[in-house]
């Protein structure tokens, strides 16, 4: 039922939003060069590597600098990048990663290897299940290039803080999984976005 939900849903959601995404890609290349789309390796359920999709919002060669983004004073984000994030409209393109199986419009948020080489036993249960476009971490650290923007040692306060805490409200998500709880957190998140 779930990935029945998700294909519907992003067929709906690309359907619906096709207009909105043409304008943001000719948003995207018109300001700064580099392609229109960003790929990056997550991993995914079981383990699995796929491409994460999202508009680009940073210069070309950006990664270089680091893997973290350190919200709207981070240098290497474009004008119109620095939109697309606050209105988490850069996400959007995962809806092809959902409509393809790699990723639900629920669940985990998926993380670079990187950064799931540091999960202990317990916390790779998050990967039993497909990472998702909004999960509760997504709702509580909805502003978290700011909060890494705050501090003096970005990285070592996203391992030490801020991880291990979406991990705990992942392994929540994995614990209480439902079609009542991914539209709660469906509702939830197009409600923040709006404010």
């Amino acid at each position: 039922m779930k990935r029945l939900t998700d294909i519907l849903g992003s067929l709906f959601g690309l359907l619906l939003l096709s207009p909105l995404l043409l304008l943001l890609a000719l948003a995207v290349v018109l300001d700064s060069k580099g392609g229109v789309l960003y790929r990056q390796e997550r991993v995914g359920r079981r383990g699995k590597v796929f491409r994460l999709l999202k508009f680009r919002t940073m210069r070309p060669l950006a990664e270089r600098g680091g893997l973290l983004s350190l919200g709207g004073g981070d240098p290497r984000i474009t004008r119109v990048g620095a939109v697309l994030r606050k209105y988490k409209l850069d996400e959007l393109p995962q809806l092809f990663n959902v409509l393809l199986g790699q990723m639900s419009l629920v669940g985990p948020r998926p993380e670079v290897p990187r950064y799931v080489a540091h999960y202990d036993e317990r916390q790779r249960k998050v990967l039993s299940v497909r990472p998702g476009l909004t999960d509760y971490a997504s709702l509580e650290y909805f502003d978290e290039g700011e909060l890494l923007a705050a501090s003096p040692d970005p990285e070592k306060t996203y391992l030490e803080s801020i991880l291990p805490r979406k991990l705990e409200l992942a392994l929540r998500y994995v614990a209480e999984q439902s079609l009542r709880t991914d539209l709660r957190i469906l509702c939830r998140t197009l409600l923040r976005i709006l404010r």
